[in-house]
């Protein structure tokens, strides 16, 4: 099954919403998932934040934040994904930023480096990847990270969120 399809699953069988922010990607994670009929029932939205400015205005993503990371860090996955989540009410937020290349790549942030960040009402992560492959390649390649950790976090918080119920 495509992870798309088993994203939709799990949050069809969770009733979570999810939101996205997508950089690198260009919107590709929003574009699968509405492919899906029905999706519209738990995907609220996406921002493709393409650039600093739309990721501060939009996404509340700090200045400092920026400057002191670069837009290509963890740091700017956890703020962009929180972001997306509080700005769309969303019970999950996930972002993707990275550098797809094909140039722009350095030492510290090679062509290919890809964070994915997590955000529920329990926290927020994120995860460094680096993808081979061409420019459409490490962008398909983090949509699908994307849509499977989104696909992990939907399962995790309906767990966690039946046992606080329990308590």
């Amino acid at each position: 099954m495509k992870p798309e399809q088993d994203l939709f699953t799990a949050l069809k069988n969770t009733h979570l919403t999810l939101s996205l922010a997508e950089s690198c990607t260009g919107g590709l994670v929003s574009a699968r998932l509405v492919s899906l009929p029905g999706i519209s029932d738990f995907f609220l939205g996406g921002i493709v934040s393409y650039t600093n400015s739309v990721k501060k205005s939009l996404l509340s993503v700090q200045e400092e934040t920026l400057e002191k990371y670069t837009a290509v860090s963890a740091e700017v996955a956890r703020e962009m994904a929180d972001g997306v989540r509080l700005a769309t009410g969303s019970d999950i937020g996930v972002s993707v930023t990275g550098l797809a290349g094909p140039g722009g790549g350095t030492e510290e942030i090679p062509v290919g480096r890809v964070y994915i960040g997590v955000s529920t009402p329990d926290g927020c992560r994120a995860l460094a990847f680096l993808f081979r492959g061409g420019r459409q390649a490490i962008r398909y390649r983090a949509a699908d990270a994307a849509l499977n950790l989104a696909c992990a976090a939907t399962y995790q918080f309906a767990v966690s969120r039946k046992d606080r119920e329990k308590k």
